[in-house]
């Protein structure tokens, strides 16, 4: 007896595909049960469809919706990815919230790895089966599909995980550009790090130090400081108990750091400036605490002081500079200078309770989402 053969329209591999829309293609078996040419449509199963987070209005974590989509063939210049894991990040949460606003409904997450399902055209550095990673916009990474510019996606090294490789790109990315473009810091320099334990300051600190650094990292708890000096912190300071600039004027016999690297805004940004050196750098790249108020400019004199709000993705924008970025990255991970501590694991559809734990600041290092 010959049984239905069923197939996907347009499908080159085993597994789902989306790209030509719900349906799914019946083709009636023939001789030695090998599909015949008459076939039929039926519509596409709901539980084979792609999902993705939506937001359909901005707010707490409950907004994020776990929806079906349908994810189309990719344009000039795109790939379609099947995303294998997905990166969690504060700037998903700015996303959310409405701080940074996004046309609504909306898909979230800026960073991911998966496998190349489809190129469009014109694009000859990716083809169908690559490992890649990226981080990079549009939004849109909460997915177990999506198309994306290919011109932001990296090829991931054999020896890094997906996992791994969607903890790393925006967080490690961050941290090259920190020490080696926003300001290139050089040994003998004492650098502060906010956020010492989390996914940027465990890379930012093992990085600074391999570069010749003195490290300060701020923690929230003692759990976290064991965490940041095992991972290169020269002096920790728990903030949640002791006045940070103080402890800095401490530690540096008074001098303060040449840099400060904060990640957490309105609430510590007159104690990071209070914390600079004479000529010092404060570089604000984060608003965890939420965004600053405006600043008076005759602040930073009284230390000849400079301030900066760098973006990754201004950093990232040209193909060459991706690429040194990332291959800075991939080295130091790949020769073990910077450690990279395995992601807290999520399901794509509990997305909303990452988000909690992580504003929450109940985790340290990464969050990553499986599809």
């Amino acid at each position: 007896m010959n049984l239905p053969a069923l197939s996907f329209r347009g499908a080159r591999r085993a597994g789902p595909e989306w790209q030509r829309g719900p349906h799914l293609i019946v083709r009636p078996g023939g001789p030695e049960n090998r599909p015949s040419m008459n076939c039929f449509s039926l519509p596409y199963p709901e539980s084979l469809m792609p999902k993705a987070i939506r937001l359909h209005q901005t707010g707490g974590p409950e907004t994020m919706s776990y929806e079906d989509v349908t994810v189309g063939d990719p344009g000039p210049g795109e790939v379609r990815l099947r995303q294998t894991a997905i990166g969690v990040n504060y700037i998903d949460v700015y996303h959310r919230t409405g701080a940074y606003p996004l046309p609504l409904p909306a898909s979230i997450g800026m960073e991911g790895a998966g496998v190349v399902e489809a190129v469009g055209a014109g694009v000859e550095h990716l083809r169908e089966g690559d490992r890649v990673a990226y981080a990079a916009p549009p939004p849109g990474s909460y997915a177990q599909v999506r198309l994306a510019p290919a011109s932001q996606m990296v090829k991931v090294p054999d020896g890094i995980s997906d996992q791994i490789a969607a903890s790393i790109m925006l967080k490690g990315m961050t941290a090259q550009y920190l020490l080696h473009r926003t300001l290139q810091v050089k040994p003998g320099d004492t650098v502060l790090v906010h956020a010492a334990a989390g996914g940027v300051g465990l890379i930012l600190t093992q990085w600074a130090k391999h570069l010749g650094c003195t490290v300060i990292g701020l923690v929230g708890s003692d759990e976290k400081a064991r965490l940041a000096s095992d991972h290169g912190c020269d002096h920790v300071v728990v903030y949640t108990r002791e006045d940070f600039p103080t402890r800095v004027r401490e530690i540096t016999g008074g001098a303060g750091v040449r840099v400060a690297y904060d990640s957490v805004g309105r609430d510590t940004f007159m104690k990071s400036l209070d914390s600079l050196a004479m000529l010092g750098h404060l570089v604000s790249y984060g608003q965890a605490s939420g965004p600053l108020d405006p600043v008076d400019l005759r602040l930073l004199s009284a230390k000849s002081a400079t301030l900066t709000r760098p973006v990754l993705f201004h950093y990232t924008a040209k193909r060459p500079d991706l690429e040194a970025i990332a291959g800075d990255l991939f080295d130091v991970v790949g020769r073990g200078i910077v450690r990279i501590q395995e992601p807290r694991l999520y399901a794509l559809a509990d997305a909303a309770q990452a988000h909690r734990d992580l504003e929450a600041r109940r985790t340290t290092g990464s969050l990553v989402l499986m599809p």
